[in-house]
């Protein structure tokens, strides 16, 4: 079969890594749906990622296993691996006609996977031993974001366009929870998300910097305080609720609601509402851009050309450093001034 002849074929995407990562996978699969609207496309991702994708409206399914460190409380090993495998099963008997590994750099295991899934096409990007046949160069001329990058495996199936926007669907009873927590808020004002979570050390703006912001904003704003619930030291999933705590104590009669957010689909509601996000490289700043917010955030060491926010617009600040700490509170008011103006 030739996909760019193809009326129907089926497709599934695999994208097993991080949130973001796959948030900046969507215009990819857009823009299968658009060249193929007939198709069943659906997606292979983990339990980690997968609410990014729930409710997505340009996919038929969305399948999901668990990697031993995300399993829950209370799950074996075993049924983690019991699980993996009936999954396995159950999209080998599908028939897929092309499964589209959507990483420049798949792994050997997703390579494992998609032999065994046994579609009739493997496509991605090209390896070295042979297992994609429907193969793109995985050489890009030029720094690239990821979005373009990964966008550049259209090709393969007759697509010649440009990356379109992010996209995520908000579910329903989030957003209603997230409604209700704020409540009423008048006068109206602008509402400020401030993401205060980040996984590496160097991205983490410190609480003091976050509380001196919103001082310095005064009561021109209302702000939405979000982080990872938790303790810092749990070993499968720290948190930032001392964080949190030091923030609201410092921010006083501010106008502030603290909401941690125990789910994606939590965390996507409550930024779909804001007006404005401050927040530092990472899932939270892609699905920020996904609802096409104006955001400011902050670098550490990571590549913002990469990396960057997609398609809105954003202020970046990265210190020579490349630690997130350095950035002063002036820098971080500065830059959202000019947001704010410019939106």
């Amino acid at each position: 079969m030739n996909p760019s002849d193809a009326e129907a074929p089926k497709i599934l995407l695999v994208r097993r890594d991080n949130i973001g990562d796959l948030v900046c996978t969507t215009p990819l699969i857009s823009a299968l749906r658009r060249r193929f609207p007939r198709a069943h496309i659906a997606a292979l991702v983990n339990t980690y990622n997968r609410q990014v994708l729930d409710g997505h409206p340009d996919l038929d399914a969305v399948y999901a296993y668990a990697k031993a460190k995300h399993r829950p409380p209370g799950q074996s090993l075993a049924a983690v691996y019991w699980h993996r495998f009936s999954l396995m099963r159950q999209l080998r008997a599908q028939h897929f006609d092309y499964l589209l590994l959507a990483a420049s750099q798949p792994g050997a295991s997703a390579l494992r996977w998609a032999r065994w899934i046994a579609p009739a096409h493997i496509a991605g990007f090209a390896e070295p031993n042979g297992v994609v046949d429907l193969a793109l160069p995985a050489g890009a001329a030029g720094a690239l974001h990821e979005v373009e990058d990964v966008f550049r495996l259209a090709r393969l199936f007759g697509i010649e366009a440009v990356p379109g926007k992010l996209s995520m669907a908000v579910d329903a009873a989030a957003r209603a929870r997230a409604v209700a927590a704020l409540g009423a808020r008048t006068p109206p004002r602008k509402l400020v998300a401030l993401h205060i979570s980040a996984r590496k050390p160097s991205q983490r703006w410190p609480a003091e910097r976050y509380a001196e912001l919103m001082q310095a904003l005064g009561e021109e704003v209302d702000f939405l305080l979000l982080w990872s619930p938790g303790a810092a030291d749990h070993p499968q999933h720290p948190g930032d609720d001392a964080k949190a705590r030091a923030i609201v104590d410092a921010a006083g009669r501010l106008p502030l609601t603290a909401y941690p957010t125990f789910e994606l689909k939590d965390l996507a509601a409550a930024l779909s509402l804001a007006d404005y996000v401050v927040c530092s490289d990472g899932g939270a700043m892609h699905i920020a851009a996904a609802f096409a917010k104006p955001i400011l955030c902050f670098f550490g060491d990571s590549d913002a050309t990469r990396w960057h926010p997609w398609g809105v617009p954003y202020r970046l600040l990265q210190p020579p450093g490349r630690n997130a700490a350095d950035i002063s509170v002036a820098e971080a008011l500065q830059a959202l001034r000019e947001l704010q103006r410019g939106t």
